[in-house]
């Protein structure tokens, strides 16, 4: 297992194998919680502002309605017009 030393600012370089089994990348976040056993490190990622409303329980839980419909089959053909498009919805 390999070791790491802490810098004087408190620093830690994390392993390169840890580092790509995480998929880690830099400029990545960690949450950092002191734990009886040592720190677990837990790696976050931030979502700016304007993308927080795709992780919205709503529209994860309409994502995944459509994951699941088109897994099963439950979707339509390309449409070669839009006059095509509205007879399929009309049926």
């Amino acid at each position: 297992m390999p070791i790491t030393k802490i810098s004087p600012k408190h620093q830690i370089t994390i392993p390169k194998e840890a580092f790509e089994k995480l998929r880690l990348e830099v400029g990545d976040f960690l949450e950092v919680e002191a734990i009886e056993e040592g720190l677990l490190l837990i790696p976050k990622k931030l979502i700016s502002k304007d993308q927080a409303w795709f992780w919205t329980q709503e529209w994860q839980a309409k994502e995944r309605e459509a994951d699941e419909a088109i897994a099963s089959g439950e979707i339509s053909e390309p449409f070669e017009n839009a006059e095509e498009l509205i007879r399929h919805l009309r049926k």
